[in-house]
């Protein structure tokens, strides 16, 4: 199993630090490089009005983190793990189901893709 990282980088320290304004006008501007994010560890964290379309957020580590209203559906999520987030309102990539989110609510398990 991945572990979750912290990252040393301006762009993880700005969602760490819970300014995600900052963060979606630096991406906004095309700061924000592939991979960056990837395998995060962002538990906890109040990320409300994120931008997170076109992400690679995969194995990142949402454990009750504040995600509500956030859009997923472009961002690559596959292995992430979304135990006791907040999620309502969020959209999420038609690979992940609805039982396979429910599951990773529940009990943490990393989410898998299903190919249709």
């Amino acid at each position: 199993m991945t572990k979750p990282i912290v990252h040393h980088n301006p762009y993880y320290e700005l969602l760490r630090s819970e300014r995600v304004a900052e963060f979606n006008q630096r991406k906004a501007r095309g700061e924000v490089k592939e991979g960056v994010l990837r395998g995060g560890d962002f538990r906890g964290l109040d990320l409300r009005e994120l931008d997170a379309s076109g992400l690679d957020l995969r194995d990142a580590y949402f454990r009750g983190a504040d995600l509500r209203g956030i859009d997923f559906r472009t961002t690559q999520l596959e292995g992430a793990s979304f135990c006791q987030a907040h999620i309502s309102g969020c959209f999420f990539p038609r690979e992940i189901t609805a039982d396979e989110l429910r599951l990773s609510f529940d009990l943490g398990i990393r989410v898998r893709y299903q190919n249709n």
